[in-house]
């Protein structure tokens, strides 16, 4: 049950939680409540670095967050559409893994292609579910990321994105 049911990177094999905090992690997420309105900055401004980096950028776009509402901008979650950068998100993982840059697919794989899901019901069509899986992915952020970090990574994706046909080809 721990671990969320990953049992390896992607692989999911049964229903899991996010219940698998011992004293110690619990002490320290205490003491880091005292800064989290620090981590939500940093965060909100690596977020507000990856849209300026990325505006204009065809094909690629950072998810946005609904300003009205508070959030901690955990993530920053970019859609790379295939159809128009010739790359398709699994390719642009594989080359910023390659570069050291940390990135995941995000919610990836959908829960319907998860245990016990898959097994009852194997048939399950959710295309639109799908076709986002297939196109989003999650970039680093966080106070150990700094905005030179997020310059070099949205760097390599560009030059990926402006070369997509013969990087698609080469690999």
């Amino acid at each position: 049950m721990k671990n969320f049911g990953f049992t390896s990177y992607d692989q999911v094999d049964y229903l899991g939680t996010n219940g698998k905090m011992n004293e110690i992690s619990a002490a320290m997420g205490l003491t880091n409540l005292e800064s989290m309105d620090r981590f939500i900055d940093a965060n909100r401004r690596h977020h507000e670095l990856y849209r300026e980096e990325f505006a204009g950028l065809e094909g690629v776009s950072v998810v946005t967050y609904n300003e009205e509402e508070k959030c901690n901008y955990q993530y920053v979650v970019i859609e790379v559409e295939e159809e128009r950068t010739s790359i398709s998100r699994d390719q642009l993982l594989r080359i910023l893994h390659a570069e050291n840059v940390l990135a995941r697919r995000y919610f990836y794989p959908g829960c319907h292609r998860m245990e016990p899901y898959k097994s009852r019901l194997p048939l399950l069509s959710l295309p639109a579910t799908e076709r986002v899986c297939e196109r989003v992915l999650s970039l680093p952020t966080g106070t150990a990321v700094s905005p030179v970090d997020i310059s070099a990574i949205c760097g390599i994706i560009r030059i990926v994105l402006k070369n997509g046909r013969e990087v698609s080809a080469k690999l």
